[in-house]
C-alpha cells in the first residue's frame, strides 16, 4: 500500500512539476489577493478574465487582485491532478493529525460517493471526516469543462457550495438562470457547480467552396451534409477519438427521434404514449445512423481531434465540417481578422442541436475562500458575461479578444440595447424554434456505442463505402433508389443490436471481443456496400 502513495505523490509532484517553470503573464507584484483557477480555458479567456475580474475587483473592494492560472491540459488531465492532490492531502490529515493508519479502502472510500452502511466502519468514518475537512489541493476554482466533469468532482466530494445562491437569489430563477435548458442542468447538485456559459454543436462552412461546388445555399440542417455535390469535402473526427464529435452524432440521432416521434403522434395521436416513445426511440436511432452514414460517405478524411475541420474549413480544403460551436465562431473570428471577411459561416441546426454548460466551481479547501466566491460571482455577473459575446472594445465587453461564445444567463438577451455589441446578435439559445430538447434516457446509455457504430459503418469500410456512393450518385432510377437501399441497410447496428451483442463486447474484460465484433461487422457493411454498388452500376 505505501508503495502505491508513493507512486501516487510521484505522479502528483510529476503533474505539478510544470507549474514550477511555467512563464506567467505578470507576476502577482503588490497584488493584495490572489485567486488560483484550474482550467481548460484557452489563453484568450484567460487574459479576458483575468483582466475583467480585476478591474471589477478593484472597483467593489479597492483591493488589487492577481489571478493566478493553473493550466494542466484538458479535462482529463485536470481531474488527475486533483486526485493526487486531494489524496495527498487527505492522507496527510488521516495520518499525521487524526493518526489513523491508511489503506487503499481508506484511499478508495473518501472519495467515493458510494459509501453505505454495510461498508467497513473505518471507511465510513474516513469519508465523513474528508466531507467534513478543509483538506485541500491549493487551488480555489475549477471553470471550465463538462458537467460530467463537474458531477464527478462533486461526487468525490471535492466540491463545495460558494454560497452564491445566498448572495444572488434572483440569479437563480426562471428568467436569469434557469435550472434546466432543454433538459440538461445548468445547476449542479445542491450548488455544487454552476453553469458559466453556454456550448453546442454545428456546421462551419467556407462560403467560397460552397460557391465552387454549385450551392446556391447555406446549409441549414445536419441533413444538407449529405448532398452529393460534398463528396470528398466534409472535415470528419473519428468518433472513438473526440467524445465532443459523439455528442455531436447524439444532436444528430436525437433530432431523427423526435422527428420520428411528431410523424407517429400525428398517424396516430391516440396510441399508447409510453410505447409510442420506445417504437420512435428505436427506428430515430436507424434514421440517425443512416444520415452520419452519408456524412461519413462524403467524409474527406476521419481525424483524431475535433480541431482540425474548422481549420481545414477555413483554409479551403474542406467545404464543411461538424464541430463545437466556439471552434467555429473562434474560425470565423480568426479569418475576418486576417482580412479574409465573411468568408467562412457557422450555423447549429435549428431544432437539432442541444446545449450544454462549462461550469464553474468552489474547490474545497480553497487557499482564500472569499476571493474565489468573488470570481465565482464575477463570472455568473452580467458583467462578466458580457465577455463571452461583447465584440471587443465594446462597453463592457473584452479588452482584445473577441470570444464568440454564448452566455449563460438567459437575461442577458432580454437587453436588446446590448444588440449593438455583440459578437451573434441574432443568437439566443432560448429561443424555443432553436431547441433540441435532448433526453439522456434515450441515447446516453448508448455513447460509446454510437462512436463506435458510426466507425464500423463509414471510418472502417471508407473506401468501399465512398466507391458505392459515389456509383449510386451517379445511377439512373430505379437502379439509385434499389442500391440507396442495400447500402443504408443498418440493422446490424440497430437500437436493440446496440443495447445487446454491442455493448457485451465493449464492456467486455476481454478487449479482444470488440476487435473481432468491429472485423465482424465490418466485412458484413462491405458486403453491403460493394453489392449497392453493383446495383448501381447496373447489376445485382
Amino acid at each position: 500500500m505505501r508503495n502505491r502513495l508513493v507512486i501516487l505523490l510521484a505522479l502528483a509532484a510529476t503533474v505539478a512539476l510544470p507549474f514550477a517553470f511555467r512563464p506567467r503573464a505578470a507576476a502577482p507584484g503588490a497584488a493584495a489577493d490572489t485567486v488560483v483557477v484550474i482550467t481548460p480555458h484557452n489563453a484568450a479567456i484567460r487574459d479576458e478574465f483575468g483582466g475583467g475580474f480585476s478591474e471589477w475587483y478593484k472597483a467593489r473592494t479597492g483591493r488589487s487582485v492577481f489571478v493566478d492560472w493553473r493550466v494542466v491540459g484538458g479535462t482529463s488531465e485536470i481531474g488527475r491532478y486533483l486526485e493526487a492532490q486531494y489524496v495527498a492531502s487527505f492522507f496527510n490529515l488521516w495520518t499525521s493529525k487524526l493518526g489513523h493508519a491508511w489503506s487503499s479502502a481508506i484511499q478508495a472510500g473518501f472519495q467515493s460517493a458510494r459509501t453505505s452502511p454495510g461498508d467497513p466502519q473505518e471507511v465510513r468514518d474516513a469519508r465523513a471526516a474528508f466531507l467534513a475537512s478543509d483538506a485541500g489541493c491549493g487551488i480555489d476554482v475549477f471553470f471550465g469543462g463538462g458537467p460530467l466533469d463537474f458531477d464527478r468532482q462533486a461526487a468525490s466530494g471535492r466540491l463545495v457550495d460558494s454560497g452564491l445562491r445566498a448572495l444572488h437569489a434572483d440569479w437563480f430563477t426562471p428568467a436569469a438562470l434557469p435550472a434546466t435548458l432543454g433538459g440538461q442542468e445548468q445547476l449542479g447538485c445542491a450548488d455544487l457547480w454552476v453553469g458559466s456559459v453556454l456550448s453546442s454543436f454545428g456546421i462551419l462552412y467556407n462560403r467560397d467552396s460552397l460557391k465552387r461546388l454549385g450551392f446556391e445555399r447555406e446549409p441549414a440542417q445536419w441533413s444538407d451534409l449529405t448532398d452529393p455535390r460534398f463528396l470528398g469535402e466534409i472535415g470528419m473526427c473519428d468518433p472513438t477519438k473526440s467524445g465532443s464529435i459523439v455528442q455531436a452524432f447524439a444532436n444528430v440521432v436525437q433530432q431523427q427521434m423526435h422527428a420520428r416521434l411528431e410523424a407517429m403522434r400525428a398517424a396516430d395521436g391516440a396510441a399508447d404514449r409510453r410505447a409510442l416513445t420506445a417504437q420512435a426511440v428505436r427506428l430515430g436511432w436507424s434514421d440517425g445512423l443512416r444520415l452520419l452514414q452519408l456524412v461519413g460517405a462524403n467524409a474527406r478524411y476521419f481525424t483524431d481531434t475535433s480541431q482540425k475541420p474548422p481549420i481545414d474549413v477555413a483554409a479551403g480544403d474542406c467545404a464543411a465540417g461538424m464541430c463545437i460551436d466556439f471552434y467555429g465562431r473562434e474560425q470565423q473570428e480568426s479569418v475576418r481578422r486576417r482580412g479574409g471577411g465573411e468568408r467562412l459561416g457557422y450555423l447549429s441546426p435549428p431544432g437539432g442541436a442541444a446545449y450544454s454548460v462549462d461550469p464553474i466551481a468552489l474547490l474545497r479547501g480553497a487557499p482564500d475562500r472569499p476571493v474565489a466566491v468573488a470570481f465565482i460571482e464575477y463570472v455568473l455577473s452580467l458583467e462578466g458575461q458580457k465577455l463571452w459575446n461583447f465584440r471587443p472594445g465594446t462597453p463592457g465587453g473584452p479588452k482584445e479578444y473577441a470570444l464568440r461564445r454564448l452566455p449563460v444567463r438567459r437575461d442577458f438577451y432580454a437587453h436588446e440595447e446590448w444588440r449593438q455589441y455583440r459578437s451573434d446578435p441574432e443568437e439566443d439559445p432560448y429561443e424555443e424554434r432553436k431547441l433540441l430538447v435532448f433526453h439522456n434516457e434515450w441515447t446516453s446509455r448508448l455513447f460509446y456505442e454510437l462512436a463506435f457504430d458510426v466507425r464500423v459503418m463509414t471510418e472502417d469500410c471508407h473506401p468501399e463505402l465512398v466507391s458505392a456512393w459515389r456509383a449510386i450518385i451517379a445511377a439512373p432510377e430505379p437502379a439509385r433508389s434499389r442500391a440507396l437501399a442495400v447500402l443504408q441497410d443498418v440493422s446490424a447496428v440497430d437500437y436493440d443490436q446496440s443495447l445487446g451483442r454491442i455493448t457485451r463486447a465493449l464492456v467486455s474484460k476481454n478487449q479482444v471481443d470488440e476487435l473481432v465484433l468491429a472485423r465482424e461487422l465490418g466485412e458484413s457493411f462491405r458486403a453491403n456496400y460493394r453489392r449497392a454498388e453493383r446495383i448501381a452500376r447496373g447489376g445485382q
